[in-house]
């Protein structure tokens, strides 16, 4: 292998993941927040540090460092190199060029595909199961942004079986750090969007949202379950503006003292599952009262809909994946729900459930097809 020489530093391996039995090498170079690189090789998968969001100097570096370093590792060239399917990530420009000059075959791997994968690596599964994959963004096959996401994975790929119903991103990435943007687009999906200006009356451009939802100017819609947590906060008034993408949630979290449910504050049709009744609710409500009305109704409604997948797939496994299992409410609901109704969750053990573990399910992905 002609490879660059190899920069100084210290061993950039955060974690090392057994695998179930030897496989090829594959590098897989993760995702755009909080990326790590795997390298799957033998019996062990070699899980890189976290260099951080590939959208500074550094953290460029960080992972042109440790490309290197795993590469180095291997000995040999991989046989494979996995990465998202947004074609702008460095990621993605790094393995394609790599690719190409070395003749090594390249494998984009859906987002949330990968996240789901991550669970099964750990517990070295290959066999089928289904997939809750949260989370904030993560690009879909025909440009679409996904988030929450029910799939069925195993050797030979993904099957999309449900979704959130989306809804508009006023601004598009704008809206995950200003909240009061998603309530915005709750209260315009309700047919209430001569209110918005009224409603958050110190947002200095309120009536230009309003006019941009009416339009349909750069309000990308979404099925992300981070922006669905989003719109509830900006209904609630948590957070309206945001210094980081996911700071409104964390603090709605922390209001639940019980959660409670609303019957009637979801709907499921055809595998899309609408919490629009349940957004309907919060509007005037108390923030308390709200936070503990959203989480208990959301899990009640995410419980019921992989109780129907399971039902009409017979699988009885279901990971919990993607960024938005760091809500323990959310996440100790499902566990319960699920195993009320003999369905068995698996969670993440060594990893996180975010997106510093996709670069092992890129890898994983890629390492069931070759066996599959």
């Amino acid at each position: 292998m002609n490879l660059p020489p190899l920069r100084q530093m210290t061993d950039p391996v955060a974690e090392v993941i057994p695998l179930p039995h030897p496989v090829p090498p594959v590098l897989a170079v993760g995702a755009f927040l909080k990326n790590t690189l795997c390298l799957a090789s033998g019996d062990k998968a070699f899980i890189s540090r976290d260099v951080g969001n590939l959208e500074t100097v550094e953290a460029v570096r960080a992972f042109d460092a440790c490309a290197e370093h795993l590469l180095s590792m291997a000995g040999d060239l991989p046989v494979a190199l996995a990465h998202d399917l947004h074609p702008d990530f460095h990621s993605t420009r790094w393995a394609e060029a790599f690719a190409t000059g070395m003749g090594v075959d390249v494998v984009p791997v859906q987002h949330h595909h990968a996240h789901v994968a991550a669970v099964m690596g750990e517990y070295g599964l290959q066999e089928p199961v289904l997939g809750l994959a949260l989370d904030g963004f993560g690009l879909g096959p025909d440009n679409e942004s996904w988030g929450g996401e029910l799939l069925l994975v195993g050797p030979h790929g993904y099957q999309r079986l449900g979704h959130l119903a989306t809804l508009a991103q006023p601004g598009g990435d704008r809206a995950a750090r200003e909240p009061w943007r998603m309530g915005a687009a709750a209260l315009f999906a309700l047919g209430r969007g001569d209110e918005i200006a009224a409603r958050w009356p110190a947002m200095h451009g309120a009536d230009v949202i309003a006019r941009m939802l009416q339009q349909n100017v750069n309000c990308p819609r979404t099925s992300s379950c981070g922006r669905l947590f989003d719109a509830a906060c900006g209904l609630l008034d948590v957070k309206p503006v945001a210094r980081f993408e996911g700071e409104a949630p964390i603090e709605l979290e922390k209001l639940v003292t019980r959660p409670t449910v609303d019957e009637h504050g979801y709907r499921l049709q055809d595998g899309e599952l609408d919490l629009l009744p349940l957004l309907d609710r919060l509007l005037g409500m108390d923030p308390a009262d709200g936070a503990n009305l959203f989480h208990g109704t959301l899990t009640a409604a995410i419980t019921h809909w992989v109780n129907e997948a399971v039902a009409a797939t017979g699988i009885r496994r279901v990971v919990l994946s993607g960024g938005c299992f760091l809500n323990r409410v959310l996440t100790n609901g499902l566990v319960d729900g699920l195993e009320e109704r003999g369905i068995e969750p698996l969670r993440a053990m060594r990893l996180k459930p975010g997106d510093s573990a996709v670069s092992l399910g890129q890898a994983w992905a890629v390492e069931m097809s070759i066996a599959g």
